[in-house]
């Protein structure tokens, strides 16, 4: 065990990369809406890949940011998108001087050394891409390190999490069948005004009255997505809407830059959204 814990060490020194970096040192601020937090617990217990599903700015990754706090492991989070390769994931052989060296991705990182790995809205990557998480979804357990002709078994403390928001799915971004039926999947949504009002007065500093009225906005804009609005309005929108606000900034003003020209291009929907602000404060 001495040995393995020396290897490890080495390791991480020849990468330069200190796992320790990845540790969130102060609680996460988050509010339960569901059974979440019981669901993901069960599933690192039992060594069980996660999904988070839903809209942007509903609380997925803060949910993984509390969970990782909680559970006094590392996050190592990728974002995904259209370039992202394997060798991103899982690493690749690097000039360094006279030599070549092997130069660990976030994905072996996470794996060797027991951390959570977030790979954040997946179906933004290619899909020749995800297929190198499978064998980590399985009780196999394993990475292959393929340029290096090895086989990386997952650290007992590892565990795999991925998200994406279905409202964006289209036929060149949907999640593969073989890879959305291996994981479990939580699925978020917005809060009840209850929870909403609470968490834009915690991270704003705002009154109770002022958030109520940030958490009317939200629900009469997100109503707006009948109406030709791609999506409805973030709870992070609304946050920042109240930072500016409790610093000072007109509530026209910080709904206009956070909200209305945040949330759409389009002329009218601006208008749309401006007319509520207006009637709201």
């Amino acid at each position: 065990m001495e040995f393995e814990k020396l290897l490890m060490e080495a390791s991480r020194k020849q990468n330069g990369i200190a796992i320790e970096n990845y540790h969130i040192s102060t609680e996460p601020y988050y509010i339960s809406i569901g059974d979440e937090i019981e669901v993901f617990e069960k599933a690192y217990k039992l060594k069980l890949p996660v999904m988070l599903k839903g809209p942007t700015g509903c609380g997925k990754t803060r949910f993984l940011e509390h969970m990782a706090w909680k559970l006094s492991l590392p996050l190592v989070t990728i974002a995904c998108h259209e370039d992202l390769t394997a060798s991103d994931l899982v690493g690749r052989f690097l000039l360094k001087g006279d030599e070549t060296v092997w130069q660990d991705g976030p994905l072996s990182l996470a794996v060797k050394h027991g951390a959570i790995c977030y790979l954040d809205e997946v179906v933004e990557a290619r899909k020749d891409t995800t297929v190198v998480i499978h064998p980590l979804t399985d009780d196999r357990r394993i990475l292959p390190q393929e340029k290096r002709g090895l086989l990386l078994e997952a650290h007992p403390d590892f565990m795999l999490a991925i998200s994406y928001n279905p409202g964006y799915q289209s036929v060149m971004k949907e999640l593969k069948h073989s890879t959305r039926q291996r994981f479990l999947a939580i699925e978020f949504t917005y809060p009840s005004a209850e929870i909403e009002r609470t968490i834009i007065m915690k991270e704003s500093g705002l009154d109770r009255d002022v958030a109520d009225r940030l958490v009317r906005l939200g629900e009469m804009v997100r109503n707006l997505k009948q109406h030709g609005l791609e999506e409805g309005i973030s709870t992070r929108l609304l946050v920042y809407a109240g930072k500016l606000i409790a610093d000072g900034l007109s509530p026209a003003t910080a709904c206009s830059v956070a909200v209305t020209r945040a949330m759409s291009d389009d002329a009218e929907m601006q208008e749309a959204i401006a007319e509520i602000v207006t009637g709201i404060f």
